[in-house]
Formats: structure tokens, C-alpha cells, sequence
């Protein structure tokens, strides 16, 4: 990464990817390391109210911005938050264009909570990276999650981090 909170000069350029997961599983802290900006993380549920934006350029040159959506626990939409979440994901949200792609964070240690939103987002065919936070505090766990498993079970890329200490970003 480079130029890190430049604004994008060009709009045709912009690679729009938005941060979708359930509350508290670390979107925030991506988002921060992202787009080197602090926005609040907090250990309670309804921290991400807003939807909040930051720009990073990839060592390709490529300008890219990031939504860090509220947590929802389904697009099945039950809170201001999750109608917010859900439009967005689903491009229907008014004055926001469709998304790129997807990083769907999900919080290793209660994966089974997670996998509810995981496959909503991932039967919209949109290209999405999956993002298994949390892995420091899996392993202390004794978790064993097999990524490449999974990324050949959802036909997607899976990583593995650690988004408050930058590891794996």
C-alpha cells in the first residue's frame, strides 16, 4: 500500500470494496489498518452506526475505497444497521454505486454465528475475499480452521488474520 488517505483523482478508476461482517469481528480494525486512519473500535455491539469511508491506493496503482459497513448478522434485515448493511450489499442502496467486491470478516473463534452472513453475502456472486479474523485467539483456543478448505467449499479466496496486530493484512 501506498499514498494511504488520498482521496482518488479519478472516479473511473475506483475500486469500490466494502467491509461486511457481524459485529466485533474486526472490520474495523481492517478498515483502520486500510486506510491508515482510528476510527472507533469498541467491544459492544452497534459500535459501526454509520456507514464510515477510507481511500488506500495498492502497490498496482490501483485507487480503491472502503466502506466499513455496520455489523448485521444477516441481510435479512432486523435493524437500521442491517438495512444499511443489506442495500449496500445488494446495490440498492440510493446514491451508492454497486460494490466491486467484498471482504467478509468473520470471527474465527464463532465461526458457526458467522456463517449465516457469510453465504448470504457470498449467493450475491460478487467477487468477495473472506477474511478469518481472530486467528491469534483461535489457536490459544485450540480452533483448527482449514482455509484452503473452505475457500474450495465457497469458491472464494480465504486469509487468515489478525487485524488488531496487522497480521495477515
Amino acid at each position: 500500500m501506498n499514498d494511504q488517505n488520498n482521496q482518488p483523482q479519478s472516479k473511473n478508476s475506483l475500486m469500490r470494496v466494502a467491509l461486511v461482517g457481524n459485529p466485533n469481528c474486526g472490520k474495523t480494525s481492517l478498515f483502520n489498518h486500510l486506510t491508515g486512519t482510528r476510527q472507533k473500535v469498541a467491544n459492544y455491539a452497534g459500535v459501526t452506526v454509520e456507514r464510515k469511508e477510507g481511500f488506500f491506493t495498492l502497490k498496482s496503482g490501483q485507487q480503491v475505497r472502503v466502506l466499513d459497513l455496520p455489523g448485521a448478522y444477516s441481510l435479512d434485515a432486523a435493524s437500521p444497521d442491517e438495512v444499511i448493511t443489506r442495500d449496500v450489499c445488494q446495490g440498492t442502496l440510493k446514491g451508492e454505486e454497486q460494490q466491486d467486491a467484498f471482504l467478509c470478516i468473520v470471527d474465527v473463534t464463532n465461526l458457526k454465528l458467522h456463517l449465516n452472513l457469510l453465504l448470504q453475502v457470498a449467493s450475491l456472486k460478487r467477487p468477495m475475499l473472506v477474511v478469518l479474523n481472530m486467528m491469534d485467539e483461535a489457536r490459544r483456543r485450540g480452533i483448527v480452521v482449514n482455509a484452503q478448505a473452505l475457500s474450495k467449499a465457497l469458491g472464494v479466496p480465504v486469509v487468515e488474520t489478525v487485524a488488531v496486530k496487522q497480521d495477515g493484512v
